[in-house]
């Protein structure tokens, strides 16, 4: 597998001709630390005497692993497995390292300087910690890092508190931290009524746009209520993704538990009326709540 341990069932299959070297690349040393260890593997299999497909990769054709592994750690924190967490973020880092690794052969930078630079900002960030600034609580730590991350680069006017966001965030979370840094700056809702007031009003919009059969108007509206309940989780201190992904895996739950009662009764969901299918629905619901009673 070349090392691929993080890429279970998406390494493509490759046929690649016979490999020969005048020397078969040694195994690093156990004495170093694991990090070197590490480095020195991917640096062997990127070598002309490693791994074809590690040598084929680039930035951009490990982009999608990137994204898989970073959501694999979100499934083994939220399956509560450390085990299994353990192997994802070893998977993740792996990710970190083989984009350094082929930026520094580009002459870009290093692992190093990778560790380096986050070491330095990190320091720099918290003068509450590193320093003798004074803070009171999370709140204004958040409000200092914003302040400092907009004046770190020497510009002479103040950066947007909404620059930087990665356009690539998927827009549920893009949604959430843009309100929060909006909120930082003192653009927020006093009380959480006003929020519930703002979304009631963004519903009674998108009726009215509905009922005029407007697609364009709709759509715009949709996304008003959607971007308000965004902003009701955060006044309410719910994380917004983490709610959604577990309402996912709770109708996932119940509609296969309504799908193995139905192949009991040698029954297909689609020949069953949309009352039957709620009462068989509604029994397990009961039955999920009656199982967090015991």
């Amino acid at each position: 597998m070349c090392g691929r341990t993080g890429l279970r069932g998406s390494m493509p299959t490759v046929h690649p001709q016979p490999v020969t070297c005048s020397t078969v690349p040694s195994p690093p040393a156990e004495n170093l630390p694991a990090i070197n260890q590490l480095l020195e593997v991917m640096s062997t299999l990127r070598s002309s005497e490693g791994c074809p497909w590690d040598r084929e990769q680039d930035l951009n054709t490990l982009k999608r692993f990137l994204i898989e592994e970073t959501y694999e750690v979100i499934d083994a924190i939220e399956d509560g497995d450390r085990d299994r967490l353990c192997e994802e973020l070893g998977d993740l880092l792996l990710q970190i390292v083989f984009q350094s690794q082929i930026c520094a052969e580009e002459g870009a930078f290093t692992f190093s300087d990778v560790a380096k630079a986050i070491v330095e900002k990190l320091v720099r960030r918290h003068p509450h910690v590193f320093g003798s600034v004074q803070v009171e609580d999370s709140d204004e730590v958040l409000q200092n890092w914003d302040d400092i991350k907009r004046t770190e680069k020497g510009e002479d006017a103040p950066r947007s508190a909404l620059e930087g966001l990665s356009p690539h965030l998927p827009a549920l979370q893009r949604a959430f931290e843009m309100q929060k840094r909006a909120a930082r700056q003192g653009f927020d809702w006093d009380r959480t009524k006003d929020v519930l007031d703002k979304l009631d009003e963004e519903v009674r919009e998108l009726r009215e746009a509905q009922a005029a059969a407007n697609r364009e108007q709709t759509l715009s509206e949709f996304g008003d209520v959607l971007f308000s309940m965004v902003n009701l989780a955060r006044f309410m201190n719910v994380d917004p993704e983490e709610a959604l992904r577990g309402s996912g895996r709770k109708f996932a739950g119940r509609f296969q538990a309504v799908e193995r009662r139905l192949e009991t009764q040698g029954r297909m969901m689609k020949e069953c009326t949309l009352a039957e299918l709620d009462e068989i629905w509604d029994a397990v619901k009961k039955e999920e709540a009656g199982a967090e009673r015991d």
